[in-house]
């Protein structure tokens, strides 16, 4: 019985110290980044910290010591998915964000960012952890847009869904007659690291102009063509409208580069009215011996033609992420527009590249 009780005794022992020896070499597992001022990185299990310098096992140069005047920050590595290459994966408030379109991921509380392209500056702010709000414009300060952005996570990390809105007005532009908006929904499946996002929406735009037609009625005059003595009306032209669709994903290719891919499809109606004239002879003219001129009837009637565009973007591109509050992203974009009105048809294309400088603040 003795013999019993030690052997149990000994077992529980043995268990007990391979549990504890299990979790102290699996808390020795646990990585960290360390960044330098000057931007190196090294990524490995802190051995110790005296306060003075930081001793550091890597895998690429064994252990090094580093001198904590010399260290800008340190960050615990939570996944094996943030190291790539060899290096730290970064994450931040750039992961929302395509070219054009976003992504249904939210931007967390307190990481806001700034992005500038080729034709002007956005702003992004994160009021709370699901609502996003953004404000869009040209390097004129015109045309000038809202964007709100709503996410509606699941219970899957995998699976997020959000609702948004881009609201403008042509600002001084047109003297701020025009406006519209694009108003969506999309679906994101993925994490920050590689994602696909589809997305649906309404878009409009009134550009406020006015066209200039010859007021409807019968007129006659001694102009064959025109009626010149006929009175003029201003009508507002109809805004532009339709539906959009979009795919857009990201996946990284390097530990610092992400490809990245956005388009976007939309279908619009363009409403244009036209001045037709419909002339016939009253009187010929006379040439001899006295000159006398004709007289003409003209009937006006105003025509209204619907243009049907269908407007296609293909955006794919490389982001590459200097770190957390730096990224360059350029895109090989192209646009290709076919319009059919009047029994006519019309399709042409050109090139679109954009550059994007993103800043975290």
């Amino acid at each position: 019985m003795k013999n019993h009780k030690q052997f149990i005794s000994t077992l529980f022992l043995i268990v007990f110290c391979g549990i504890l020896g299990y979790s102290q070499s699996d808390s020795t597992k646990v990585q960290h980044v360390i960044k330098k001022h000057n931007g190196t990185e090294y990524i490995g299990v802190i051995l110790s910290d005296d306060g003075r310098e930081v001793l550091i096992d890597t895998d690429k140069l064994g252990k090094v010591y580093i001198p904590k005047s010399e260290i800008k920050e340190i960050k615990l590595v939570t996944s094996d998915k943030d190291i790539a290459h060899g290096e730290f994966n970064e994450s931040g408030p750039f992961t929302t964000r395509y070219a054009f379109t976003t992504n249904a991921l939210p931007i967390v509380k307190g990481e806001n960012y700034a992005l500038i392209n080729l034709y002007g500056p956005e702003v992004h702010f994160a009021v709370t952890d699901h609502l996003n709000v953004g404000i869009m414009s040209t390097w004129i300060g015109s045309p000038l847009a809202v964007a709100l952005k709503y996410t509606l996570p699941t219970k899957n990390e995998k699976l997020n869904f959000s609702v948004g809105s881009v609201t403008g007005s042509s600002g001084y532009l047109n003297n701020f007659r025009g406006f519209g908006g694009l108003h969506f929904a999309n679906v994101t499946l993925g994490d920050r690291k590689a994602n696909i996002t589809f997305a649906g929406g309404y878009a409009h735009f009134q550009t406020g102009n006015e066209m200039r037609l010859i007021k409807p009625g019968v007129y006659l005059s001694n102009d064959y063509y025109y009626p010149y003595n006929a009175p003029y009306i201003n009508v507002k032209q109809t805004p532009v409208h339709g539906p959009m669709f979009s795919i857009a994903g990201i996946t990284k290719v390097g530990a610092k580069a992400s490809f990245v891919f956005d388009s976007m499809l939309g279908f619009f109606n363009i409403t244009n009215s036209r001045s037709n004239i419909e002339s016939r002879t009253i009187k010929e003219p006379v040439d001899w011996p006295n000159y006398e001129p004709g007289v003409y009837e003209h009937t006006v009637t105003t025509i209204t033609e619907v243009r049907q565009t269908i407007a296609f973007f293909l955006m794919p591109g490389m982001r590459f992420q200097k770190d957390e509050k730096r990224a360059f992203q350029f895109s090989l974009a192209g646009v290709s527009v076919f319009q059919q009105y009047s029994n006519i048809s019309e399709n042409y294309s050109f090139p679109m590249p954009m550059c994007t400088w993103f800043f975290k603040f």
